[in-house]
C-alpha cells in the first residue's frame, strides 16, 4: 500500500466522521422541529455524498427513469461493502431507510439521529420477535413516503460472489402491497473491501431496474418475487463484472 492510499484513506476517515457528526446533529435538530420535514432527506445524501466525495469516488447511475418518486418500494440489492450505503442513500431516485444491525445503534450520536431519521433497528439476537418489530417500523416508514432498503443476501458478499437470497424483504412487499424494486451495485468492493482498513478512488455502477409488480393475492408470492428479483440482479450484476473487466 502506498503512502498516497494511506493518506487517501486517513483524509476520508477523518471527513467521514465529521460528516457524521454534523449530519447527526443536522437531523437531530431537523427532526426535533418539523417531523417528516423534507430537509432530513438532504442530511440523508448530503451524508453519503461527504464518504462518497472525500474517497474519490465516481457513481454512474443507470435506470434512474425508471422510478416514480412519488412511491414507496421495498428496494433490493446485493451487498458488496459499508460504501453500498453509502452510494443508496445518495444515488436512489427516492427517500429510502436501511434495517440496520444493532450494533450501529449503539454508537453515541449516530444512533440518536439514525433512531430520529427512521432507520429501522434489527437485533438478530432477538429470536422470532424481530419480525413483528421490523414489519411495525417498516409499515410507519412506508407511512411517511419513504421506501424500505434491505439486503437479502443478509450480509456482505464474501469475495463478490452473489449469495442466495433470504425472503424477509419479500415478505414485508407481499404484506405491504409495495411493488420490489431491485438494484444492482458494481464497484464497492474495490473502493472498501470488507476487512480492509484502505479505502480507495474508484467508479462505482448502480443499476437500478424496473420495479416487480407485487400480488398479495398469491400465496407463493415472496418466492417469485425473491427469484425474480435475484435473477434481475444476478443478471446485471454478470453484465457490470464484464464491463469493468
Amino acid at each position: 500500500m502506498t503512502l498516497r492510499a494511506a493518506v487517501r484513506s486517513f483524509f476520508t476517515l477523518i471527513a467521514g466522521v465529521v460528516g457524521t457528526i454534523f449530519c447527526s446533529l443536522a437531523a437531530l435538530i431537523v427532526s426535533a422541529m418539523r417531523p417528516g420535514s423534507p430537509l432530513l432527506e438532504q442530511v440523508i445524501r448530503t451524508w453519503g455524498m461527504v464518504w462518497i466525495r472525500a474517497a474519490g469516488v465516481r457513481v454512474v447511475v443507470e435506470g434512474a427513469e425508471k422510478v416514480d418518486p412519488t412511491r414507496s418500494y421495498v428496494v433490493v440489492g446485493n451487498h458488496l461493502s459499508a460504501y453500498d450505503i453509502m452510494v443508496h442513500l445518495s444515488a436512489l431516485p427516492v427517500p429510502v431507510r436501511f434495517l440496520a444491525k444493532a450494533e450501529l445503534f449503539r454508537i453515541p450520536l449516530f444512533a440518536q439521529a439514525m433512531r430520529a431519521v427512521g432507520m429501522i433497528e434489527v437485533d438478530r439476537t432477538a429470536g422470532a420477535s424481530i419480525h413483528k418489530q421490523v414489519s411495525r417500523d417498516a409499515r410507519s416508514a412506508i407511512a411517511m413516503g419513504r421506501s424500505i432498503i434491505v439486503y437479502p443476501e443478509g450480509t456482505r458478499a464474501r469475495g463478490g460472489e452473489l449469495a442466495p437470497f433470504k425472503k424477509g424483504a419479500f415478505t414485508i412487499a407481499v404484506d405491504n402491497g409495495l411493488d420490489v424494486l431491485p438494484v444492482t451495485i458494481h464497484g464497492t468492493l474495490e473502493v472498501w473491501q470488507p476487512g480492509r482498513r484502505f479505502i480507495n478512488p474508484g467508479v462505482v455502477h448502480l443499476v437500478i431496474s424496473a420495479p416487480i409488480e407485487v400480488n398479495p393475492g398469491d400465496p407463493r408470492e415472496a418466492e417469485r418475487l425473491r427469484d425474480t428479483s435475484r435473477a434481475e440482479i444476478a443478471a446485471n450484476y454478470e453484465r457490470l463484472r464484464a464491463l469493468v473487466a
